[in-house]
């Protein structure tokens, strides 16, 4: 059942009160009809039995000689006093029974016993005689659908039974329609009222999810329109309030990295240039190497402190051209990397961003394989950027770790044997600026693919 019900807070609390509507409005519904039920039965019933409880009263208080001069006045068959009763024992109705002792006492009349029932079967004759119509049989069974007969029996204190047959028209069949459409018509004007109030709910809480989905620290900072409630409208201006914040703290943090990495790269192109001139050679290498591995440190953290916001405009680009270009890179520079044919693959992204993730994969697979290969490939929504090495590859409990900034599998810091942990963390960095993802997989013939993958109606 649960994959059934709604999942949002709107949806649970309109399940909810449309169920607890539903069940007070079969409640009000069952009330009425019962009202209803009570009231035609009365109207029907009521005249009848009054009608045979003053005729049972002249009879009780005439005496028993003149008893069948007065049921004479009466049509035949319809009155009769006799030893027993005409309905069993076991057949009364009892809320009819309860009207007629009600009328009995009502008029002054005292019963020994009293016994009612009715019955769907018509006799044609009494039929007849009650609409004043020839015996047709086939006339009166169609108007027989619309009459039923009461039997009513009372004992009067000498012991004489009171038999009557009555003929009375059948409650309404659609007794129930009218409440009925009332009732649904009420749920359904009330239950609208509450989607709408739901939907006007919904929608700004839609906005405010997508605004916050979209909050990547790229671009300007969204911003939602307020409506709805005033306790929403107030949750989305704090809302936007806290986006434009968010973007100021970006923006002045973009800020500083560019002062901090101007200030740090004048000192060390200065120690560079000194360390030119130290003596001996081992121990001027020794400090040269220091200083571009500090400075690669740098350029790499600068680069992802600034990943997560857009430095460059997108730009719709081939990307495998962007890849090839990147491979020639390393070719001229004698690394071992090739290219896969691919076809065109055009992306809107950030070429340099897009660019340095590349060769970083490209780079983390030199230096652990030896040698690269590399592929453009559809991916259905995404591009995928293929680079696949000859290496070790990563242990599967390792593989989301080195994801992580600074984390490295080979424990040491050394340069000359891996970097300072930044490359991947970079690579997946710009995968999550273009809608995409960082994929790490161990090939079952040895070694890793990385898989780049960028959405290719990223914005």
């Amino acid at each position: 059942m649960r994959r059934f019900l709604p999942k949002s807070l709107i949806g649970q609390i309109a399940l909810v009160m449309a169920a607890a509507l539903l069940v007070a409005q079969a409640i009000n519904f069952s009330l009425i009809f019962t009202e209803r039920v009570r009231v035609s039965r009365a109207q029907i019933e009521g005249p009848v039995v009054s009608r045979f409880v003053l005729f049972a009263q002249r009879l009780a208080a005439a005496p028993e000689n003149e008893r069948q001069a007065l049921l004479s006045e009466r049509r035949r068959g319809r009155f009769s006093i006799d030893n027993q009763s005409a309905v069993a024992a076991g057949a009364s109705d009892r809320a009819l029974v309860d009207r007629l002792r009600e009328s009995a006492s009502a008029n002054g009349l005292v019963l020994r016993d009293a016994r009612a029932s009715t019955s769907e079967s018509m006799p044609v004759p009494a039929l007849a005689r009650r609409l004043h119509m020839p015996e047709d049989e086939p006339r009166l069974k169609h108007h027989a659908r619309h009459w039923r007969q009461m039997m009513l029996s009372v004992q009067l204190q000498d012991g004489a039974w009171v038999n009557a047959r009555m003929i009375t028209p059948r409650p309404n069949p659609w007794l129930a329609l009218r409440p009925l459409v009332a009732t649904l018509l009420t749920y359904l004007i009330i239950l609208a009222g509450m989607i709408w109030v739901a939907a006007r709910l919904a929608r700004p809480l839609r906005d405010l999810t997508a605004a916050a989905d979209s909050l990547h620290g790229r671009g300007e900072a969204p911003q939602v329109e307020p409506r709805g409630p005033a306790d929403l409208r107030q949750a989305i201006h704090a809302f936007n309030a806290m986006s434009a914040r968010v973007s100021a703290l970006i923006e002045e943090k973009d800020r500083m990295l560019g002062a901090i990495g101007h200030d740090l790269r004048t000192p060390l192109a200065s120690l560079r240039i000194r360390a030119e001139s130290v003596e001996p050679a081992d121990e001027r290498q020794r400090m040269i190497a220091t200083i571009e591995e500090m400075t690669a440190m740098l350029e790499d953290t600068l680069a992802l402190a600034r990943s997560g916001r857009a430095v460059e405009e997108p730009r719709l680009v081939d990307l495998t051209a962007l890849a090839d270009a990147v491979v020639e890179e390393f070719r001229a520079l004698g690394r071992d990397v090739k290219m896969a044919e691919s076809g065109r693959h055009d992306a809107l992204v950030q070429p340099n961003l897009l660019r340095r993730a590349i060769r970083n994969l490209i780079d983390n697979g030199l230096e652990y394989g030896e040698r690269a290969r590399v592929a453009v490939r559809d991916a259905g929504a995404f591009v995928a950027v293929e680079i696949v090495d000859d290496g070790p590859g990563i242990a599967p409990e390792e593989i989301k770790q080195v994801l992580e900034p600074f984390y490295r599998v080979e424990p040491s810091r050394s340069r000359q044997t891996g970097g300072a942990g930044l490359g991947l963390t970079l690579a997946r960095a710009a995968a999550d600026a273009h809608g995409g993802r960082l994929e790490l997989e161990n090939r079952a013939e040895g070694g890793l693919m990385a898989r780049l993958l960028i959405a290719t109606g990223n914005s």
